[in-house]
């Protein structure tokens, strides 16, 4: 090798490779070569046998180099080239065949392909081929390495998010999760508040004890006190024997109460007592019994104007207003989407048994489109009905529900001429915009140049929109 030549070490040199090809001696001896050279090798004998060796190894990292047959009996390697392409876009492929012509290298490369190669393969070429791709994969992994910021997680138990509006809730969970604190949290439905709080209660000093969750708006407001506090015999029409409310059942352990805007006049002066007071009596007896209880409590409307509405207790919100924790909407988050699509699709493919390989980019682009009124709990219903009714492998943006699909088409709802906002363009295209600079910031975690590329505008451009439109990042 020249002085001028670029030298690979053997530790840089190494990759993970999947070599696919129906004739079991060309399988056996690639594999054997790369193996020899330290390369780590699975091998398939058909275009679904490595459509499955590709969703296996999704969880170790996936493979570096795919070497692939053009023509098999079961499948087609140009076929098998665009799904990986698709599907595992930083995969490179290597196209083989024994039939070499221009026109098929040509469209092998045209579809993305890193090499072509005519059999009989040369060992010399292939192994220089192979070096050649790991070295590059292994410079985009620790170009990936230096860009990526290694303190962001993307899961809080069972709460997947990456974007920075839930790294702060992640950390202020965290942060209060040992202490007994009540916490109050805000957020629209479906936006996982019990997930939530069953986090803060699996990470707190009472793990091991009960955790009781309480959906009080779904509670009839005459039951809601007894469901709560519990009642004795003969309390009231009904109550045919002693029961014991949720408090009583989360003892030592913690209770969430949802749609805490519901509760009754009466109901929020009991509340503000066991909260002070750490006691509460069951309807029909003036028995008091002691509540060792760590209480979460959630809200779906604005307290504060509940207050000021004279609907709920001015005291009881100062009381429980300690922490406060917002959960964001899905809609303000583009750049989870993505995660959390793959997380509930792996979840329904296990529950299905059904062999489905991803997300097409249409749909994953149809999807953060939608403003998703039902937030996550919504989306996890779409994948739900994708994987149910899906033909394909991939779930495409004509698997989606109809919503979506006719939001990621630019179909709106028809106006009324009474109900058209008379406005320029630019002034309605404004939130769009915003919302598309907040996705690839967010997928870029907020570097303007990867962001700037990906939009395939200039740094400039990009900052001033974003000064436009409030989304620089605080000091």
């Amino acid at each position: 090798m020249t002085g001028e030549s670029m030298q690979v070490s053997p530790e840089a040199a190494r990759a993970r490779v999947l070599v696919v090809d129906d004739d079991p001696a060309v399988l056996r001896s690639l594999g054997e070569l790369l193996r020899l050279d330290g390369h780590e090798v699975v091998t398939a004998p058909s275009a679904p046998a490595a459509l499955r060796a590709l969703v296996d190894a999704q969880e170790r990292g996936g493979f570096d180099l795919l070497i692939t047959d053009l023509t098999m009996p079961d499948g087609d390697g140009l076929d098998l080239l665009g799904v990986a392409r698709e599907r595992w876009g930083d995969m490179l492929t290597v196209m083989l065949t024994g039939f070499g012509t221009i026109e098929s290298a040509v469209e092998a490369m045209k579809r993305g392909a890193f090499e072509f190669l005519t059999k009989p393969v040369e060992d010399e070429r292939l192994r220089a081929i192979v070096q050649r791709a790991a070295a590059q994969q292994s410079a985009t992994r620790a170009t990936r390495a230096l860009r990526s910021d290694a303190s962001v997680r993307t899961r809080f138990e069972n709460v997947f998010g990456r974007t920075y509006q839930m790294q702060r809730v992640f950390d202020l969970a965290e942060a209060v999760a040992d202490s007994r604190t009540t916490i109050l949290m805000h957020g629209e439905t479906g936006t996982g508040k019990s997930m939530i709080a069953r986090a803060i209660h699996q990470r707190s000093p009472r793990r091991d004890k009960p955790f009781i969750e309480v959906a009080c708006g779904a509670i009839p407001e005459t039951l809601l006190e007894s469901e709560l506090f519990g009642h004795v015999k003969g309390a009231f029409t009904g109550a045919v024997s002693d029961k014991d409310g949720k408090f009583r059942a989360a003892e030592a352990g913690t209770i969430f109460l949802d749609e805490i805007g519901t509760a009754s006049p009466a109901l929020q002066v009991k509340l503000l007592r066991v909260l002070q007071e750490k006691r509460f009596e069951p309807v029909g007896t003036n028995r008091t019994l002691a509540a060792d209880v760590r209480v979460i409590l959630a809200a779906n409307v604005d307290l504060e104007k509940e207050v000021a509405a004279g609907r709920f207790r001015k005291d009881l919100y100062y009381r429980i207003n300690i922490v406060t924790i917002e959960l964001p909407p899905l809609r303000s988050r583009l750049g989870d989407i993505p995660l959390l699509a793959e997380h509930f699709l792996a979840k329904y493919r296990r529950e299905t048994g059904k062999h489905v390989l991803g997300f097409t980019r249409d749909a994953i682009e149809a999807m953060l489109r939608y403003a998703w009124p039902g937030n996550v709990r919504e989306l996890e219903n779409c994948v739900e009905r994708a994987v149910v009714l899906m033909r394909g492998d991939f779930i495409g943006r004509q698997d989606l529900p109809p919503q979506i699909v006719a939001a990621a088409s630019g179909e709106l709802p028809a106006l009324s001429v009474g109900g058209f906002s008379r406005q320029s363009l630019r002034k309605a295209l404004e939130e769009p915009e915003k919302q598309i600079l907040r996705a690839a910031l967010e997928a870029n975690n907020w570097n303007r140049q990867l962001t700037a590329e990906m939009l395939e505008i200039n740094r400039t451009t990009l900052y001033k929109k974003m000064r436009q439109h409030g989304l620089m990042p605080r000091r």
